[in-house]
């Protein structure tokens, strides 16, 4: 079977022996996968990663214990944990200290013509969605879990910095369940995404100072939780998506001083983020810029890494 490598930045396509499906597991051939920010990093040397990246895809069940899967559209949860440590007894499956993420910590992620899962980090894609949105499930429930983590009223201000593939669907998100949201970035063209879905939208040229109690930074760039700092008013609450290789340095002065809380977010529950993908209320179709056959990797990648590029699919 063909898969993607990853080694010391250089992406390439190779061929390998299909992957032994264990027990409790389920063989999936990949539909598509979606590159995103994460990916990029790893190639940037984020984790100090080498193998096969990938973790937002969609595929189909070919081989599994229970037969009720076989043949189903699926999108996977990406980490595989232990399931005996206290953590895992707790239900933070996520983070368990002992967990394998795909395509990011020690387990080859969905960048293969054929990958497996545990059969329970499996979810179905409901008819309503098309195979191409379906990619979207993994980044969508990670938008998803800023809500599961902090509770903003209804009808509250909130800032999202960023206007990248993470960024407008965090806009969307936040305004789909009844925040009035600001979205902030430096492309107009990608703004227009989220203005096509009523949120309003600035460029980032001068952002406001101590104007918001709820900021999220998703820019990717090391600056963008410094301008996260800057824009939220004493006693607020930053919440950081941005995955960056190496240091992010911040003056913590204003961050004390100001008494801000600051909330790591990354990977969320799959369910809310299938109901919404279901009920039509988050518009994808201007966040895909280009779909790139799995053996043209390599393209696929440094096309993601342009500027103004959104979502580039790759298709198996």
């Amino acid at each position: 079977m063909l898969a993607i490598h990853l080694q010391n930045g250089v992406i390439s396509a190779r061929k390998q022996a299909r992957p032994r499906r264990r027990e409790k597991f389920a063989s999936i051939r990949l539909l598509y996968g979606g590159i995103c920010n994460t990916d990029l990093e790893l190639q940037r040397g984020y984790y100090g990663f080498e193998g096969t990246p990938g973790h937002e895809f969609v595929g189909e069940v070919i081989e599994s214990d229970d037969p009720t899967w076989i043949g189903q559209r699926v999108v996977g949860e990406i980490n595989i944990a232990c399931e005996h440590c206290e953590w895992c007894a707790r239900g933070f499956g996520r983070h368990c200290p002992q967990r394998k993420v795909l395509g990011i910590v020690n387990y080859p992620g969905a960048f293969r013509e054929i990958l497996t899962l545990p059969e329970r980090n499996l979810h179905r894609v409901p008819k309503e969605i098309s195979t191409q949105h379906a990619v979207f499930v993994e980044p969508l429930a990670a938008a998803c879990e800023i809500l599961d983590q902090v509770r903003i009223p209804k009808g509250d201000r909130v800032a999202v910095l960023g206007d990248g593939k993470l960024g407008l669907l965090i806009g969307q998100v936040l305004h789909a369940t009844g925040l009035e949201v600001h979205q902030y970035g430096r492309h107009q063209e990608k703004l227009r995404i989220a203005a096509g879905a009523r949120i309003d939208t600035e460029l980032s040229k001068k952002a406001p100072i101590a104007a918001y109690e709820w900021v999220v930074d998703a820019t990717g760039s090391p600056e963008g939780l410094k301008q996260a700092v800057q824009m939220t008013r004493p006693r607020g609450t930053v919440i950081m998506k941005s995955t960056v290789h190496g240091l992010v340095g911040i003056d913590t002065a204003p961050v004390i001083v100001n008494e801000l809380t600051l909330v790591g977010s990354r990977c969320g529950r799959f369910e809310p983020a299938l109901k919404l993908l279901r009920s039509g209320k988050i518009r994808l179709d201007g966040l895909i810029s280009e779909v790139i056959p799995l053996r043209e990797a390599a393209s696929a990648f440094e096309r993601a890494g342009q500027s103004g590029v959104l979502k580039v699919l790759l298709q198996s």
